[in-house]
């Protein structure tokens, strides 16, 4: 590396399978880690001969959630690298269609009884669907069809100093998804994280090093880092910077309207309209507040349900008793009635018939 650049982390795996002329996809967000990411991997690329040819840029376009910027910017880096760039979408829409198809699939099990209590609309920690469905199962299934055959090294930017859940992060690992292990194709897929060990100001200096461009998000907004415009895993200080964005405006908005229907808080702690209430119509500002008392109200119902009868793999896991199934009945209806649905199993004969139905399903599939 020239001076001044941090080391890569280079397994032998990986440098192996580039000796050997495996495809190099650089996936960018166009935030920094993964833009100091393909600038340094490239220069180590040269080095070890491999063929420009033999490498891409893909990205994968979150649609409203994104900043609004973010698509010209990564367009900019791709041709400073000088690669071509695939942009790949979800078919099913966006990442905010799919907050709100998972609201609407959640009332609907919650009214047929389906689901023990309500389920909100957000991703959160353990239910990622940006770095799941949005991106890494459009992404995949997308190399191993265009790259049929070939060996694939995707390149991400993931560090471990960014949170507790990447701290263990390994160098590499073998990606058998999309790709299953022996397929007849002989396709071959490999996640390298090659600055795995990298700091913050490490990546800053990277940046500041190779004439890498930064996104509006961090010289104009002062944000700690690129992600959508508002996420579920995001600092209080970087939703701020975000709001404070005039572009971002309508996506807050738009968020917070959520929020008030689904009487959900974007983050677990924290409700989104809370982050610049004066940037909300008076409107909305008063429907959040009947939220939040209605959220309130939802979470001492659902926690006055009976312990036992919690939502566990293979639930339901036995007959409520009629005491039981009253209380369940109970909790139900002011909930369904908060979210227009019709109240079918109102009693508790009804409640403990319905879970009958449920467990003969299960027995029965």
């Amino acid at each position: 590396m020239p001076a001044g650049l941090t080391s890569l982390a280079l397994p032998a795996e990986i440098r192996a399978a580039i000796k050997a002329g495996a495809w190099i996809v650089f996936n960018v967000s166009g935030g920094k880690d993964s833009s100091a990411a393909m600038f340094a991997v490239s220069i180590v690329l040269d080095g070890l001969g491999h063929p420009r040819n033999r490498r891409l840029v893909i990205h994968a376009d979150l649609g409203r959630a994104e900043w609004e910027s973010t698509p010209a910017m990564v367009e900019r880096l791709a041709a400073l690298a000088d690669l071509p760039l695939s942009v790949v979408r979800r078919g099913a829409g966006d990442l905010f269609d799919r907050w709100a198809q998972r609201f609407e699939n959640g009332k609907r099990r919650y009214e047929a009884l389906e689901t023990y209590n309500l389920i909100g609309p957000w991703s959160s920690a353990s239910l990622r669907f940006c770095t799941s469905e949005a991106k890494a199962h459009v992404i995949g299934p997308h190399l191993a069809r265009t790259l049929r055959g070939e060996t694939i090294i995707n390149v991400l930017g993931i560090r471990r100093d960014e949170s507790t859940a990447r701290s263990k992060a390994p160098e590499w690992k073998a990606d058998t998804r999309y790709a299953s292990a022996g397929n007849a194709h002989g396709t071959r897929m490999m996640l390298w994280h090659p600055i795995v060990e990298w700091t913050t100001a490490e990546v800053f200096a990277a940046h500041d090093h190779l004439g890498i461009p930064l996104h509006e998000a961090y010289t104009c907004y002062s944000s700690s880092r690129l992600s959508c415009r508002f996420c579920v895993l995001q600092s209080i200080a970087d939703a701020r910077a975000s709001a404070s964005a005039p572009a971002n405006r309508d996506a807050l908005i738009h968020l917070c309207d959520l929020e008030a229907q689904s009487t959900f808080s974007f983050q677990p702690a924290r409700w989104l309209a809370d982050t610049a209430p004066d940037l909300l119509p008076r409107d909305l500002q008063i429907r959040i507040a009947a939220a939040k008392i209605d959220a309130q109200d939802r979470r001492e119902a659902e926690g006055a349900m009976p312990g036992g009868l919690r939502y566990v793999k293979g639930w339901p896991p036995r007959l409520p008793t009629m005491s039981e199934a009253a209380a369940i009945a109970k909790a139900r209806a002011p909930i369904l009635a908060r979210h227009q649905l019709a109240n079918r199993f109102p009693t508790a004969r009804a409640v403990r018939d319905r879970f009958a139905d449920l467990i003969d399903q299960r027995r029965s599939a």
